[in-house]
């Protein structure tokens, strides 16, 4: 029998004596009106990310109360915590920026009180592989719940969601296609309930990547968070967080190689965010896994994409949730996957497949015969202008644009890309390739999701929907276009991306997974002599930003600090694909 401390006796205040600390403890917990009784339980901690900017978390508190009941009624006392709070649209300069700031938040939040498991509630796009890395990293049982999509609204009659139809209106209104009443129109219908984006942006993806992974009880990705079932999963949670606590199941024991191939398997299969593989190498080397880029690129080869949403299809999550969930993808995937991991349900991943309903006639999701797209979502790049890698979402890019040579028109950063993408003296054609310097995990800081480069206002005029374009920064799982992200190593790193100037030619080839820019190495070498050092801005030297500066890693690694990873031990995916 293990002596490990439990409920309030664990992680005592450091008085010199614990008797007198766990004393003093629950002589100030007392004030809250517990009893002595509900003292003796084991603690299920929940953490609360509810916050009056995070409109994606609007129903947080219903959440809590549906955990608190499902760990009361199997004999818990359940306690809740507050924790930063991501919002997409409400963190300056990025919500990227402050993911390992909640990670950190979290982890240590987890360790310092008392608690036999923990319960995490997330949803908007960086609060899930925030919560996870903290959780990963202070290998308390833990398990995940979300808060779920919104549902969809109605424009003029058409079906429209947040936020890739936010993009398609807004890119519209651009070109001058609708005036300025139907643009408010459109801003009053784009996000009709709580919930995170409606389709398969970084939440959605992040939800159904963290129930492969085995971090949450199944069927729980999909269920629109105004639904009575969302409900009902998060008590369901507040009830396995007891079983776990008891059975000490750790994520060590579940966060494994082997599980976060099936994760990247997934990413893969349902045309998932670009953000996804940024997060899930984040949280796999909490856990000293290596995510191996090139393999990840094997993976697609026999991996399609199987799910009919936006941005890459035509359905939004409340659709899947319908059409049955995750468990319909993992079933057209199951000879690919690795059934016998551990999820927090107690059960493997083969035995809930197993154990789910069965499958009924729907159009969502479809058959590994007749996929939406015949390889996996996301294209690894490698190339003189991406020597660290790049990646591009291929299932949502224009097919006639995979394999393009084109002149470079270059933006020295956001702010530059401001000032002139509008410009009527802009060179610019549709044939040309748009690269944006400086926006990567230094440069901007943060990495922000300015990959999304708008098509330039002369060209959206003449019907442009499309145009490369190559940054090393990311892009919202909403967006679509054929667009070259996380471009590695970065500008701000002396990365050949700063080398390039407008007028150099550029070729994309995505079939052979190449990324040149075809500028003589003699030039090339001359450059990168001549490249001034990034200039330090004042901000740059303090405080929380500093911390960033010197110590955050790549694309490739994770945009995770340096110094909360621990040393490699092993390497995912294992499969060779």
């Amino acid at each position: 029998m293990s002596s490990e401390k439990r409920g309030m006796s664990r992680g005592l205040t450091s008085y010199g004596d614990d008797g007198f600390s766990l004393f003093l403890r629950k002589a100030f917990i007392k004030a809250m009106g517990y009893t002595d009784d509900a003292l003796g339980r084991p603690i299920i901690g929940i953490v609360n990310t509810f916050s009056g900017y995070n409109a994606c978390h609007r129903n947080v508190p219903d959440l809590v109360e549906a955990v608190k009941r499902g760990a009361m009624l199997q004999g818990a006392l359940p306690i809740e915590f507050p924790t930063i709070s991501l919002h997409e649209s409400f963190a300056h300069p990025t919500s990227m920026y402050l993911r390992n700031l909640m990670a950190i938040d979290t982890e240590e939040m987890i360790r310092a009180q008392p608690m036999d498991a923990v319960v995490l509630i997330g949803g908007c796009d960086k609060t899930v592989p925030a919560q996870l890395m903290g959780a990963a990293s202070a290998n308390v049982p833990a398990i995940q719940l979300v808060t779920g999509a919104m549902l969809t609204g109605s424009h003029r009659g058409e079906r429209v969601g947040a936020c890739t139809d936010c993009r398609r209106f807004w890119g519209r209104y651009r070109a001058e296609e609708i005036d300025d009443q139907e643009i408010a129109e459109v801003n009053d219908q784009l996000v009709p309930t709580a919930g995170t984006c409606s389709v398969m942006g970084t939440a959605s993806t992040m939800a159904l990547v963290t129930e492969a992974l085995g971090m949450m009880l199944p069927g729980g990705a999909c269920p629109p968070a105004v639904s009575a079932a969302r409900q009902r999963h998060a008590e369901e949670t507040g009830a396995a967080a007891v079983r776990i606590a008891a059975d000490r199941l750790t994520p060590d024991k579940i966060m494994t190689p082997k599980a976060f191939e099936n994760a990247l398997r997934v990413l893969l299969a349902i045309g998932g965010s670009t953000n996804g593989l940024v997060h899930l190498t984040a949280m796999a080397g909490r856990m000293g896994i290596e995510v191996d880029l090139e393999a990840v690129d094997r993976l697609g080869a026999d991996t399609p994409v199987l799910v009919d949403l936006k941005p890459s299809g035509s359905y939004y999550m409340e659709d899947l949730h319908k059409a049955g969930g995750l468990v319909m993808i993992l079933r057209e995937l199951k000879h690919l996957l690795n059934l016998d991991c551990l999820t927090v349900s107690g059960r493997t991943l083969g035995e809930e497949i197993e154990a789910a309903p069965k499958p009924w006639p729907q159009n969502v999701v479809r058959t590994a015969k007749d996929p939406i797209y015949a390889e996996g979502g996301i294209a690894v790049l490698r190339g003189n202008l991406c020597p660290g890698g790049a990646i591009i979402k291929q299932s949502a890019a224009n097919p006639k644009l995979m394999q393009h040579e084109g002149r470079a028109v270059v933006f020295a950063d956001a702010a530059d890309l401001a000032a002139r993408i509008d410009s009527d003296d802009l060179e610019v054609t549709a044939d040309d390739i748009l690269v944006l310097q400086n926006i990567g995990p230094k440069g901007h800081p943060g990495m922000p999701e300015a990959g999304y480069l708008p098509i330039p206002r002369k060209l959206a005029r003449q019907g442009v929907k499309d145009i490369v374009r190559i940054s090393d920064g990311r892009m919202s799982g909403t967006a679509a276009g054929t667009i070259v992200l996380h471009v590695t190593p970065e500008s701000a790193d002396g990365g050949p991306l700063a080398l390039v100037r407008t007028g150099d030619r550029i070729r994309l080839d995505v079939a052979g997974r190449r990324l040149d820019m075809l500028v003589d190495e003699a030039e090339i070498e001359r450059r990168r002599a001549s490249l001034p050092p990034r200039p330090l801005r004042p901000e740059d030297d303090r405080g929380y930003r500093k911390l960033l500066m010197d110590t955050v890693t790549q694309a490739d690694k994770g945009v995770d600090f340096d110094f909360l990873v621990p040393p490699v031990k092993a390497k995912t995916p294992l499969a060779k694909g």
